[in-house]
């Protein structure tokens, strides 16, 4: 479903992405994980059309997402810290985002909306929410428009413990319909129940990509946190 080519990306001297191959699939939820300035943001941030990678080509369906736009209408993103106008209240953010995507020929996706219970607080200005408001703000957003991609960025950053967990329901839940879910987090001990796949980028680089099977396998941990802090390990050491 996305496939990058030899993707590299510059930033002055800075090499944020060099020479990225990777192929995400149906059905697959994959954890996008390294250490602060890993690549993993700029890395989203291309596939989402924003950013330009100096070199190397993104396929969406195998179609080359250069200067074409449309296929950003199959993507839920839900960014780390989301920015909305401070007067806008809940509705009018819904009502908007509605209005930009052209929902009507979309079966809208309401579960989040209810089960957190955003639908009683729509009068609401954006401005006197709580952080943790916010980033359910953000998750029913992404999940709204039953897109085939979702691309959650640190995703319960900022949530309670009931409403990770009904995140995280939801995640298993569209993972199970056959989605892609491409997800970042530091908090890798809420992966373990979600995640098929592992990508572990330093550098810019992508140092590993395979089923958390291969990665418990490859590190003879049974933990995914005790994996991949091995794996890090494993990583420095051969810098």
């Amino acid at each position: 479903m996305i496939q990058t080519s030899n993707i590299s990306k510059k930033f002055g001297k800075l090499i944020a992405l060099n020479q990225i191959n990777l192929q995400c699939s149906s059905g697959q939820c994959i954890a996008l994980i390294g250490p602060n300035g890993s690549g993993k943001t700029t890395l989203i941030k291309s596939i989402l059309g924003l950013i330009v990678p100096d070199s190397g080509e993104i396929l969406f369906n195998g179609k080359n997402i250069s200067n074409d736009w449309k296929y950003r209408s199959q993507i839920g993103y839900m960014p780390q810290i989301g920015r909305y106008p401070d007067n806008m209240t809940i509705g009018h953010l819904l009502k908007m985002m509605k209005d930009i995507r052209k929902h009507e020929s979309i079966e809208l996706d309401l579960e989040l909306i209810n089960s957190f219970q955003l639908n009683t607080m729509l009068d609401k200005r954006m401005s006197n929410l709580s952080g943790g408001t916010r980033q359910k703000v953000s998750a029913a957003l992404a999940f709204l428009f039953n897109s085939q991609v979702l691309i959650l960025d640190e995703p319960t950053a900022g949530l309670d413990p009931l409403a990770s967990e009904i995140l995280k329901e939801k995640i298993i839940k569209e993972k199970q319909k056959g989605k892609l879910i491409l997800i970042t987090s530091h908090v890798l001990s809420e992966l373990d129940d979600l995640v098929t796949q592992i990508v572990y980028m330093q550098d810019g680089n992508l140092i590993f990509h395979n089923s958390i099977e291969e990665l418990k396998l490859h590190t003879s941990e049974t933990k995914l946190s005790k994996a991949v802090a091995k794996l890090m390990t494993q990583a420095q050491r051969n810098e």
